[in-house]
């Protein structure tokens, strides 16, 4: 099967051929820089397949056009698919498939390096130590023994945080609609979202971008949280009102912020744009905080993640050439 796959680095590439290879050629990989939008959907033309990533638009408009094209299948090399019109893909016929797990270590280790590097004021030191300055002034931290972590959302990735934190010693407080036994029998409580956020003073976003998610972190969110807590998010950008979150870093609410993605990080993450203005005044006021610490939707970007997001995503390809079916279809199983 032809596949366009959108939205590529030279990272995607080595993974995705290793995959297509092993055991012998399975597909023709076209590979575009170019995101998916209504503009690039006509490249597609051709393809049986389409891989798309996280930035990737799969709107009405470009299902519409993927349709037109020819197109059968939309593979996510990504686990969420909030920027996919799923009743426009039934519509028109197109299967999507995900990628449900790859490697929840490689984001859980990710979210505990920023709750680490905020906390001890890493990020800072090492540009200090760099220019000469050796002052300990302004870096204090805290020892995260015997503080509160809350962890919103408990499916593998926010499983595997909770049991990090366990073993630094922390308190961990958990929120799920579906609690997990696993996790409650380590000793994990579960409580109301407003229990968690005003007893915790780590705050760490684990859930999936649903509408009921949206924006879960708004101004009066803020305003339950614990006076001077941490807020971590890696795992998407719209869960957290950034002016919200901006309000309480200037208000001194929140005491510090981590974010691996942002509401508007299609325009910016995943690109080189060290030679230009950033034309985001909301994320640029983002960054003129000291106790704020950004980066750009790496938290999975591991070797052992790229290699079974590249794994599976092949896999999925490969089973609807040959049944009609993709092995993990978003619109049949159960949401991981």
């Amino acid at each position: 099967m032809q596949v366009a796959v959108f939205s590529t680095k030279p990272y995607d590439r080595r993974f995705l051929d290793a995959a297509n290879t092993a055991g012998g050629m399975k597909h023709r990989l076209a590979y575009l820089e170019a995101q998916l939008s209504p503009e690039t959907a006509v490249l597609a033309r051709g393809s049986g397949a389409v891989c798309a990533f996280v930035n990737d638009q799969a709107d009405a408009a470009v299902l519409d056009r993927l349709a037109e094209a020819g197109v059968k299948l939309l593979a996510l090399r990504a686990s969420g698919f909030n920027n996919v019109d799923l009743a426009a893909a039934r519509r028109l016929g197109i299967t999507v498939a995900r990628v449900p797990a790859y490697s929840p270590e490689a984001v859980a280790e990710h979210t505990v390096a920023i709750i680490l590097a905020l906390n001890r004021n890493i990020h800072r030191a090492y540009n200090r130590v760099r220019e000469g300055n050796f002052a300990l002034d302004g870096l204090l931290g805290f020892d995260l023994k015997g503080r509160t972590v809350g962890v919103v959302g408990t499916g593998r990735i926010g499983a595997a945080v909770a049991r990090i934190m366990l073993g630094f010693g922390c308190r961990v407080l958990a929120h799920d609609p579906c609690p997990d036994a696993a996790t409650q029998a380590l000793g994990v409580g579960y409580v109301t979202v407003p229990e968690l956020l005003a007893a915790s003073d780590i705050v760490t976003l684990h859930c999936p971008l649903t509408p009921g998610t949206h924006h879960l972190i708004d101004a009066a969110a803020v305003q339950r949280m614990k006076p001077g807590a941490m807020l971590i998010n890696t795992s998407r950008g719209a869960i957290v009102d950034t002016p919200a979150v901006i309000a309480g870093l200037k208000a001194g609410h929140i005491g510090q912020l981590g974010l691996d993605v942002y509401e508007e990080e299609a325009d910016l993450f995943f690109e080189d744009l060290s030679g230009q203005v950033l034309q985001d005044d909301v994320f640029a006021r983002l960054l003129t905080f000291p106790n704020v610490l950004v980066t750009a939707h790496q938290a999975f970007f591991t070797a052992e993640a790229l290699t079974a997001i590249a794994e599976i995503t092949i896999a999925n390809i490969t089973a609807f050439e040959a049944t009609g079916h993709a092995v993990h279809e978003v619109s049949t199983e159960r949401l991981a």
